[in-house]
């Protein structure tokens, strides 16, 4: 998985509406006084596709945020999902890149047969997110400064919580993910000519 690091920034503020059924998220930039930004990542310039047959959290919360390019001239709208543990099975991870002779990319699988990939402190900044989804003691609606994970964002920006988190068929387009911890069992590592996980 690709790590990152988080900064606080101060250059714009995006509004996340979240709708809990079929875990479709949209984000809604929104100017306001302070002009304040909940979190930026740094990232490269390429998205990426994470897969999991099933993934199981505790400790969850999402909010607006940006991913800006390293040189700060881009930002992408994302939304910020944090959970506090989760494991993960049959998780694919594939990010491809345009180069002088074609597509090739980086395919990763782990968490197969039974030994789900595991993950704490895991943040993730995504633009799109699919699957079935179930929610433990969900809040939805609340300020996103007042969440119940360690990681928060800006006063006065929509939020949702919940204890715990299942996802299954999950498939998501990310910008940045990172974890305090993340074991990938059965880690598989490969070269590819463009092919993704979905």
């Amino acid at each position: 998985m690709k790590l990152t690091s988080l900064t606080r920034s101060r250059t714009g503020r995006v509004a996340l509406a979240a709708i809990p059924v079929g875990i479709v998220s949209s984000l809604l930039m929104a100017g306001v006084a302070n002009g304040a930004v909940p979190v930026a990542f740094a990232v490269s310039g390429s998205p990426f596709k994470i897969a999991a047959s099933r993934l199981e959290g505790t400790g969850f919360s999402q909010y607006g945020g940006v991913a800006t390019s390293p040189d700060g001239k881009t930002v992408h709208p994302v939304a910020i999902s944090n959970i506090k543990q989760a494991s993960l099975a049959d998780l694919c991870q594939s990010v491809v890149t345009d180069t002088p002779l074609g597509k090739v990319g980086l395919l990763i699988h782990a968490g197969g047969g039974g030994n789900p990939a595991t993950a704490s402190d895991l943040q993730i900044g995504l633009t799109d997110l699919q699957g079935d989804a179930s929610f433990g003691n969900i809040r939805i609606g609340i300020d996103a400064s007042t969440v119940k994970t360690d990681a928060k964002g800006q006063a006065g920006d929509f939020a949702q919580d919940s204890d715990s988190i299942s996802i299954s068929g999950l498939k998501q387009t990310a910008w940045s993910t990172q974890a305090g911890v993340f074991t990938l069992t059965g880690l598989h590592l490969q070269l590819t000519d463009g092919e993704e996980c979905f």
